[in-house]
């Protein structure tokens, strides 16, 4: 296992680097975490999102913990590791020690995602110690949006109702075979179902139920602050796409998540230009590049 502190030596650009230092963050590191966090609110919402529900930087109940890179006493960037790894204000130049410490913890890891240059150097130094990746997606535009969608919202959207709860469940488990290739009840259906019937429960879910009961379009928020949102989990039910219905539909996801914080963001595969295309209609744009590497 890990020790509270193991001394991983960078070497910095600067050539003063030989009192860097990565251990796993407790309670006292808190302030300081969010204070490198909120040095780019929109690429770090999923640590932000996390403070402001826990409060604290120290590990959780779940095992999951937050590597830190020191200078001394001074946070120079982090790492989520729980069942992914999400780097935090993290430069490349310090990823092999941060892959070293999370490797050396023992966890296995899902994926890695967030800001791409770090997630590929991330991904370099735990490939030195055999973890292979299933699938690299190295080029995925972050993007935002501020202020009203320039479409029509479509009306018939908004958030989930738990009574819902068995329609919505296999249309988000459809979206996420589709997203990575593999079932999400291969980690036990019950775990995956009160991970959804919790995004319900929180009011990060959102669906579009025809007449029939059929899940149409769905969306969740996957990350939220008070300033921020990161939607995730898109999806057409494939019989009512290409019917020029997507636009609409995410012009109804802003509208509600804007009803949370005022900048909703996303992050797409740079491949998928009909989605791209969609976002960009709708008044979203690429404010950065992200990566996920998925194992």
């Amino acid at each position: 296992m890990l020790s509270r502190v193991a001394p991983w030596l960078a070497s910095r650009k600067d050539g003063a680097a030989a009192g860097v230092t990565v251990r796993s963050l407790g309670g006292s590191d808190t302030s300081q975490l969010l204070a490198l966090a909120r040095q780019d609110v929109v690429a770090n919402v999923f640590i932000l999102s996390h403070l402001a529900t826990a409060g604290s930087a120290a590990p959780t109940t779940g095992g999951a913990s937050i590597f830190g890179v020191f200078d001394g006493g001074t946070l120079l960037g982090a790492c989520w590791a729980g069942a992914n790894l999400v780097p935090v204000q993290l430069d490349p130049e310090f990823a092999g020690a941060v892959a070293a410490a999370a490797h050396s913890s023992g966890r296995r890891y899902a994926s890695i995602f967030g800001p791409a240059d770090t997630v590929l150097a991330l991904y370099a130094g735990l490939e030195v110690f055999g973890q292979t990746a299933h699938e690299i997606r190295a080029n995925q535009p972050l993007m935002t949006i501020a202020g009203p969608p320039a479409v029509t919202p479509n009306p018939q959207f908004g958030f989930s109702q738990l009574a819902d709860f068995d329609r919505i469940l296999p249309a988000c488990a459809a979206m996420f075979e589709e997203e990575v290739g593999y079932s999400p009840y291969l980690g036990g259906r019950e775990y995956y179902g009160r991970r959804v019937k919790g995004l319900i429960r929180e009011g990060h879910s959102m669906v579009h139920l025809n007449q029939s009961r059929e899940v149409v379009f769905k969306a969740e928020l996957g990350a939220v602050t008070s300033e921020v949102t990161q939607v995730q989990g898109v999806w057409m039910n494939p019989e009512f796409r290409g019917q020029g219905l997507s636009a609409g539909y995410m012009a109804a996801v802003v509208v509600l998540a804007q009803s949370l914080a005022p900048v909703t963001s996303l992050y797409v595969n740079n491949f998928n230009t009909r989605a791209r295309a969609t976002y960009e209609r709708v008044g979203f744009r690429q404010a950065g590049t992200f990566a996920t590497v998925l194992f």
